[in-house]
């Protein structure tokens, strides 16, 4: 028995110091060493030691600031990188470069400003990538280029006011992407190009004032436009029409509405699209005119635009009964005129007869007495 419990203690043991080898201390690694928690360690740089065969690794809340050149090449196994809430700010090319089967990584909250061609080499098979509350300013072609099965996108809480046309062209897989609470504030034509599978685009919270024609027009599968609380005062009919997909609900609440009549007339056209639902359109307000500021726009629909078409249509009315009647004063004097100058060529005519004939004396002889007559003869 006394055997038995030894051969036990020392088994324990050599498990003990087998599995510290394979923790980083600090860390806490479960189970059959699938997961290794390394949260609120107080590292500064990546651990130098995690288990080969570790699927989720939670490095979060720690201060690490540098991701190095080919940091995971003995843990290719990962499928889940959390590292939120660090002080990183450089991610050097190749990063990520052996993590082939990582499929979420979780960047937000750390100090990343710029992201280069190389920061998504290796990343073939990653479906979500949350880049939240960092510091990036502008988008490019080359940002995100080798992520290709990309599903989910977390941009949210940058700085980011330029997007580059085709940013997004190499995600065909795409499904969310969140951009609210940003800097942009116009949407060009192209920057969306590709994302045939996109179903949400979340845009809240920026400065967006004007969107061009088709920027919607490639997003064929999207059913959530989520455009609240930007500087839209008023929009264009034909950038919402040029969206096709079976079913679209959009989002405008919080913008500074000018409501006036074409806005009353476009959001009627835009209402009557079975394919859009814009869902709080019983929320919008106005911020324009300043009468109506603070008034719902449902409430200043009817009253408005009836009193415009009042005012329009009497102004009408005025210009046509003005231009007729200076049409028929026109005709009056013209009939008048010409009346005038008849008058004048006949009585022209009688008195040159009377001259001539008093001029010419031979012809009275000669003529019948009516005739003399008229000629003025005696």
């Amino acid at each position: 028995m006394k055997e038995l419990v030894f051969l036990l203690l020392v088994v324990t043991e050599v498990t003990s110091r087998t599995r510290s080898s394979w923790c980083e201390r600090g860390c806490d690694c479960r189970g059959d060493l699938k997961f290794t928690i390394c949260s609120r360690a107080l590292f500064t740089q990546l651990p130098g030691r995690v288990a080969p065969g570790t699927e989720l690794l939670d490095l979060s809340d720690n201060n690490i600031s540098v991701i190095p050149e080919r940091s995971f090449s003995k843990t290719r196994k990962l499928r889940v990188l959390l590292l939120q809430n660090n002080n990183i700010s450089v991610v050097e090319d190749g990063g990520f470069s052996q993590l082939e089967f990582l499929q979420k990584l979780d960047l937000s909250w750390n100090q990343i400003s710029t992201l280069t061609e190389g920061f998504s080499i290796g990343l073939a098979s990653l479906r979500e990538l949350l880049l939240t509350h960092n510091r990036l300013t502008s988008l490019d072609s080359l940002s995100f280029v080798h992520l290709d099965s990309l599903q989910r996108l977390n941009l949210t809480s940058n700085a980011i006011y330029t997007i580059q046309v085709r940013s997004f062209s190499s995600m065909s897989s795409l499904r969310q992407l969140h951009l609210n609470g940003n800097r942009l504030a116009s949407l060009r034509n192209g920057i969306f190009s590709m994302l045939r599978s996109l179903e949400l685009l979340n845009l809240a919270g920026n400065h967006i004032s004007e969107m061009e024609m088709f920027v919607f027009k490639p997003l064929v599968s999207m059913t959530l436009l989520n455009l609240a609380n930007n500087h839209l005062s008023t929009l264009s009919f034909k950038t919402f029409q040029s969206i096709h997909t079976y079913s679209t609900h959009i989002l405008l609440e919080g913008n500074p509405w000018n409501c006036d009549c074409d806005l009353q007339r476009l959001f009627r056209k835009l209402r009557s699209i079975q394919r859009l639902f814009l869902d709080d359109y019983y929320n919008l307000t106005c911020e324009e005119p300043a009468v109506l500021q603070d008034y719902r726009l449902m409430d200043v629909d009817t009253e408005l635009c009836i009193a415009e078409t009042v005012t329009v249509l009497v102004i009408t009315i005025t210009v046509v009964i003005t231009v007729l009647a200076a049409m028929l004063m026109g005709e009056r004097k013209r009939k008048k005129k010409k009346r005038g100058s008849t008058g004048r060529s006949r009585g022209s005519i009688q008195m040159s007869l009377t001259t001539e004939a008093h001029t010419s004396p031979s012809l009275c002889p000669f003529s019948p007495s009516s005739f003399a007559r008229t000629l003025g003869c005696r």
